[in-house]
Order: structure tokens, then C-alpha cells, then sequence
């Protein structure tokens, strides 16, 4: 077996963290300037995609219930539309924490759950996809208590553009201190799915001394509650992760949730290429790209993507592309079956300008069967496929051809944790990765996902 440089290594644990934010920080919008309608807070712009929180302090318990057709407590956020609504609401008077939906005239509770409170806490909607959720704090951090994403899903779509542009931030209730109000995208309950931004050549991309990676910011609920973002990291403190960026997809008027990708400059453009998680079915899972001018590194974006040809009939996940002595290598997960799920790494190439161009298969390593989350490393001794052995709990090395060349020597953390190996700058290496601690699986269920795990060599 041959050597590389990167079988020399041995890799330690230095840093465990989980970002958890309802809204994202950064991503709050002002909620000085509301209008009232029927005794509700209103603002007036629509979210740009369907992942939202509104986050409120509550003061007391013996408010007034709201009025007219929009709200049954006293307390209640969530978005709205003219005599529309999905709203979460507080009533003391039951102590319940209920989930409603009003379309057509008529008001339908969906969800409702009786929850012991005393004031002060705090009570957050979160929305993601079409998941609503429900959420408190008593003082422990934030807890889930109901969730719903099927009645929901069943009387709108808020992945709708024209749908969701109805819409906008509110919330009411006279416990509730206006000053205490945070509203804005949804951010995450955990990160997976790291990904080095990169040069087409395969190093790293470096902007203020901070290195910068894709994330896949877990939602409340499965793959499709999930969605993809960038964060800025300070190699010697890497805990302070910032998050920069929200980047979403476009797809047939559905704003949509798509991730686990990587972002690659080339020259003046950014190449983005994605996994199509955000509509998730079986069978139905598929590489998608686009490129772009704008500074995806900043700000929120929905983009608009299309099909990528690979040379494969089996659903594909996980793309990572680099480019050597003019020679595009492309890597992705390749999926015979999502029910039960099998998958493996395979490996493409083409000489052409373009990444996605009149690509060919390489070798597909058809040994695998739970093995994901391929990653191009270059080092001084040449670009490696790196890849995680769900069976074999091993991050395997393999060279352009397929050919394995070795493993890291690395503590292989639970779930299927991504190898990012990152040069750095102070010497030796990083490896970023995550792992499969949950966020409330009594409640949510599987997807919730996402320890950052450091490692240096």
C-alpha cells in the first residue's frame, strides 16, 4: 500500500461545541416597526425562505386573549397573512401550548400540548420547511414541546414563493415585553456536513485571516428541515466559529432548503454545488449546481440551480470538486437505495472548462455501503479523496484513481462524520467534522444532529 503523507498523522480531539440558535445571530430583523392587526404586531416584510423564529420573553400570565380571528391566547407568534395565519399560542388559562393554522375562514388547531409555566419564560416559533414547532425556556435552554409538519404541509405550502410572500413576522400578547422580541431566520440546533471553501486548485479560500467552510445548520425535524450556510473560522479558535451566510435553492417556485455541497472559486465566479436534501424522498435524491457572482459568503441568498449530469443512474449526494493540471476531479456519493439506505463514494473526471462538462466515471467503490461525505485534500505530495466508513469506522484515503492508499489515524466519532482536513496555518493539521448527538429525538426524531468535533494532528 502506498504511502502519503497523510497516513503520518495522528489526530487528537481539542474542541467539541454545538451552535444552537433559533434565530440566527446577525440574521434578526427589526421589530421596532410593527403595525397592529387585531391585536397582533405586525411587520411588514415577508422572510425570504420558509426557516423563521420569533422568540419572545413572557412577563406574566395574566394577559388578555387576542382579538378577532387570528390568535385563541394571549400569547402567540409566528406569521401571518390578511385573516390567515400559522401561529403558536400560549393560553394560561389551560396552560397549553398549541399550533394553529387559519385558511379559507376557519381556524384549525393542529398540535396542542398542556405545559406547566410560570412567568418569566420564554416561548419561540420556529419554522423549517413546513415543520412548526413550538418551543420554551425555562432557564435550561431551549426545549421543543410540539411540532407538527404534515397538517401543516396539508392546508399551505410555504415553500410557495407567492405562498410565503404572503406572509410575515408576528406576535402579540401584553406579557409580552416589546423590548424582549428577537425575530429572523432560523438558525440551527446543531452543524454537519463541513466543507472547506476552496480554489479551483483545492486550497484553501482566505478572506481576513479566517478560514471558511459550507454547513449543513440541522433543523427541527428530518433532511428537509435542514438547510446550508457559511461560517468564517479563526484557525486558533476555531469555538468562535462565525455564522456569515445563508445560502438556499430555487426550484420550480419552492424556496427550498438544499445541502451538503461545497462552494469553490474560480477566478471571479463561485461554483456551488449542492445536494438536493431539501424535497427529500427516496429515489428522488440528486446532485444539483449553479455559479454565481454575488458574495455568497455574505448575506442570504436563494439561488437558482439545475441538474447536474453525473455518470451515474443512482441518486447522488455529497459533490466535491477540484481541479489539477487542468483536469476537473469530481467526487460524490452514489446511491443504489434509499430505502434501505446503501451508498458509496465514486469519482469522476473531465478535461473540460467547465466542472459538470462531458464528465466520465473514474471508479466507483462499489465495497462500501455506508460511506459518505467525500472530501478533496491537497497536499505537497498531491489531491486525495478522502472519505467516512460508516461499517468500518475508518476515514479512508484514496488517490485519483480510486485506489486505496490508507486511512487517517483519528478517533472516528459517532454517525458518519465527515473528514474535512484543513491545513494549518500554524502548523500541522486541523480536521473539522461533526457527529450524530441528537437535538430532542423524543420529539423530533432523527435530523437534529451535530456536535463540532476539532481535531489537530
Amino acid at each position: 500500500m502506498a504511502e502519503t503523507p497523510l497516513t503520518s498523522l495522528r489526530f487528537r480531539r481539542t474542541h467539541r461545541f454545538r451552535p444552537v440558535q433559533l434565530v440566527a445571530d446577525g440574521f434578526e430583523v427589526d421589530t421596532s416597526a410593527t403595525t397592529n392587526r387585531q391585536g397582533l404586531h405586525v411587520l411588514a416584510d415577508s422572510p425570504p425562505a420558509p426557516y423563521v423564529a420569533i422568540e419572545l420573553t413572557v412577563t406574566g400570565t395574566e394577559g388578555p386573549v387576542c382579538a378577532g380571528l387570528v390568535c385563541s391566547g394571549p400569547v402567540c407568534s409566528g406569521v401571518v397573512a390578511e385573516d390567515q395565519h400559522v401561529l403558536v399560542t400560549w393560553d394560561p388559562a389551560s396552560s397549553r401550548i398549541s399550533i394553529s393554522v387559519r385558511r379559507a375562514g376557519r381556524t384549525r388547531v393542529l398540535r396542542r400540548r398542556k405545559v406547566a409555566l410560570t412567568a418569566p419564560f420564554g416561548l419561540a416559533f420556529a419554522l423549517c420547511e413546513n415543520q412548526v414547532t413550538a418551543l420554551v425556556d425555562t432557564g435550561s435552554g431551549w426545549h421543543p414541546v410540539v411540532s407538527e409538519r404534515g397538517r401543516v404541509a396539508a392546508l399551505l405550502d410555504l415553500r410557495d414563493e407567492v405562498t410565503l410572500a404572503e406572509h410575515t413576522y408576528a406576535w402579540g400578547g401584553t406579557d409580552v415585553e416589546p423590548s424582549s422580541v428577537r425575530a429572523g431566520l432560523f438558525g440551527m440546533v446543531g452543524l454537519r456536513d463541513p466543507h472547506l471553501v476552496q480554489h479551483a486548485d483545492g486550497s484553501p479560500y482566505l478572506l481576513d485571516g479566517r478560514l471558511w467552510f459550507t454547513w449543513t445548520c440541522a433543523g427541527l425535524g428530518f433532511f428537509q428541515q435542514a438547510h446550508w450556510s457559511v461560517w468564517s473560522m479563526d484557525p486558533a479558535d476555531p469555538a468562535g466559529m462565525r455564522l456569515e451566510s445563508h445560502l438556499f435553492s430555487r426550484r420550480d417556485g419552492l424556496v427550498l432548503g438544499d445541502h451538503a455541497g461545497q462552494l469553490v472559486r474560480d477566478g471571479e465566479r463561485w461554483l456551488l454545488a449542492t445536494s438536493s436534501w431539501g424535497d427529500f424522498e427516496p429515489g428522488s435524491i440528486h446532485v444539483r449546481h449553479t455559479e454565481s457572482g454575488e458574495d455568497l459568503l455574505h448575506g442570504v441568498h436563494v439561488l437558482d440551480t439545475v441538474r447536474t449530469p453525473l455518470p451515474t443512474t443512482y441518486g447522488t449526494w455529497d459533490p466535491a470538486l477540484t481541479r489539477v493540471d487542468g483536469t476537473w476531479h469530481v467526487a460524490y456519493v452514489e446511491s443504489p437505495s434509499q430505502r434501505p439506505f446503501r451508498f458509496r463514494p465514486a469519482l469522476a473526471a473531465t478535461t473540460a472548462d467547465t466542472w459538470h462538462t462531458a464528465l466520465t466515471e473514474v471508479a466507483r467503490l462499489g465495497n462500501l455501503g455506508q460511506c459518505e461525505g467525500p472530501i478533496m485534500v491537497r497536499t505537497g505530495g498531491g489531491t486525495w479523496l478522502l472519505t467516512s466508513d460508516g461499517q468500518r469506522h475508518v476515514y479512508a484515503i484514496f488517490d485519483l484513481t480510486g485506489s486505496q492508499v490508507g486511512q487517517l489515524d483519528a478517533p472516528y466519532v459517532t454517525n458518519i462524520p465527515h473528514p474535512q482536513l484543513v491545513p494549518d496555518p500554524a502548523g500541522g493539521w486541523m480536521l473539522v467534522t461533526f457527529d450524530g448527538t441528537g437535538f430532542e429525538r423524543s420529539l423530533l426524531g432523527y435530523g437534529g444532529h451535530g456536535d463540532v468535533v476539532v481535531m489537530h494532528s
